[in-house]
């Protein structure tokens, strides 16, 4: 009887001590997933933002062509 009853005590005395250590690591993890949500909801926005300036940027640079002769090319004669 004895042997349960500190049993039971040093299991109560784990839990409370297991409670206290997991209970600051849930804060940790919440905030971090919360400062990750922000973090991607601010790359979104930015991206909605820019899209339409980054690809006629893009398309311009892809679609004006100017042939040229490099500066190191040679005709053979």
């Amino acid at each position: 009887m004895e042997v349960e009853q500190y049993r039971r005590e040093r299991e109560q005395e784990f839990q409370s001590k297991q409670q206290a250590a997991m209970g600051s690591q849930g804060n940790l993890s919440a905030e971090v997933e919360q400062a990750t949500r922000r973090q991607v909801q601010g790359m979104q926005s930015s991206q909605q933002r820019n899209r339409e300036h980054v690809l006629a940027q893009l398309l311009g640079m892809v679609c004006d062509v100017r042939p040229q002769v490099h500066p190191n090319y040679r005709i053979a004669a």
